[in-house]
């Protein structure tokens, strides 16, 4: 098992990945228990996906403590085991670090964000930041959440700060807020949403197609003539992420004006 993989995968970037994800996958086999990586980003999920696809492996679940979560961990667990049996022991595997700021202060996610980097804490180690109207809640993994949080208190931005450990089924329920757009294009190629999303000429939204840092869905598309269809969720790396709403009208020119929403 998983020869196929490793071959496509040994001269790749994503190496260590394939090799992480085939030693948590045969330790859940050999010991018969739950086991978890570390959180995943939007292109390592799209591999993985195709992966567990390829090798048919049905026993698992990409988790990141909210149903819209960017970031997410990939959890294996026994054939014994139901769906309901791993939701269960989600609060064992992620928990919340909620800081709740001084009521004169207001910070964006950027600056949590790059609190937590300050300390030197990997990027896998956590996943998503959701940002309140009184602070933040950070979903991390349950094996460094105490860590992290004597490691908070010791950051200036957050020194009068409310910091605490919560269970991951207390995150904060926030909307998320989007900016409406519209792009016009001469057809619902995925190439023209690109050109128009990312401020690039057709050429170069093809080579961002091309280089992998677009996804559909969030699974990677190479293929720059994929027709896009309404309540698609087009990601592109370092651009942004965009809701396809609606097709308003054709203009007189033949072309389509479109709606869509960007997350905030």
């Amino acid at each position: 098992m998983f020869e196929k993989v490793k071959e496509k995968y040994k001269d790749s970037e994503y190496k260590i990945l394939i090799a992480k994800f085939i030693d948590k996958y045969n330790f859940c086999k050999l010991k018969n228990k739950i086991t978890y990586t570390d959180f995943l980003n939007i292109s390592e999920i799209s591999i993985l996906k195709k992966v567990l696809e390829e090798e048919n492996i049905k026993n698992y679940v990409f988790y990141g403590g909210k149903e819209d979560a960017d970031r997410n961990i990939l959890i294996f667990y026994p054939e014994k085991f139901s769906k309901e049996i791993v939701e269960k022991n989600y609060e064992k595997i992620l928990e919340i670090i909620r800081i709740e700021l001084p009521n004169n202060i207001k910070y964006e996610h950027r600056e949590f964000l790059s609190g937590i980097m300050k300390l030197g804490i990997k990027r896998e180690k956590f996943g998503d930041i959701v940002v309140t109207t009184s602070g933040a809640d950070i979903i991390v993994l349950s094996e460094i959440s105490k860590v992290l949080l004597e490691d908070l208190k010791t950051l200036t931005r957050f020194r009068k700060s409310e910091i605490n450990i919560l269970n991951i089924n207390e995150l904060a329920n926030v909307t998320p807020e989007f900016d409406n757009i519209n792009i016009i294009v001469s057809s619902i190629r995925l190439d023209n949403f690109v050109s128009e999303l990312a401020r690039t000429s057709r050429l170069g939204a093809q080579e961002l197609i091309k280089q992998g840092k677009v996804f559909i869905n969030s699974i990677n598309e190479f293929k720059d003539s994929k027709k896009i269809n309404i309540n698609d969720t087009i990601t592109i790396r370092g651009k942004g992420k965009f809701i396809f709403d609606s097709i308003e009208k054709e203009t007189k020119s033949g072309k389509l004006l479109l709606n869509l929403r960007k997350y905030k």
